[in-house]
């Protein structure tokens, strides 16, 4: 398993993997006080046991004869302010998961809502 440099690609395969396979995704967050990381990881969740192989040749499910590899994206950071990238990416998986694999994302992510808002003036002194 290899760590993924950047985080948008981490996202990107991530919500690929979920929509090809919802049922099966598994998404696992593990944090490690002791090395301060935070360690993210998006499985398809199958397992395949080789052992089954030389007796069972028929139970293969793939063309080749092997068991097809599962598909394990894993993303490390030691950065606080990827805190708030995890939360993104947890409402992004909280709303595939209730509004279903083709749910529209733009709203979650918020790249539309930013484009639309008008310009706001701050709070500053009145002149």
């Amino acid at each position: 398993m290899v760590y993924m440099a950047s985080w948008d690609e981490f996202v990107d395969r991530s919500v690929q993997l979920f929509r090809a396979d919802p049922d099966s995704t598994r998404y696992v967050m593990k944090y490690r006080h002791c090395d301060g990381k935070l360690v993210l990881k998006v499985t398809d969740n199958k397992e395949h046991s080789y052992s089954h192989l030389a007796s069972f040749p028929h139970c293969n499910d793939s063309p080749s004869g092997l068991p097809q590899p599962s598909t394990c994206l894993k993303f490390k950071t030691d950065q606080a302010q990827d805190a708030k990238k995890m939360e993104k990416l947890n409402s992004l998986f909280f709303t595939l998961m209730s509004r279903g694999p083709d749910a529209d994302l733009s709203e979650v992510t918020g790249k539309e809502q930013t484009e639309a808002q008008p310009g706001k003036k701050g709070r500053g002194r009145k002149q």
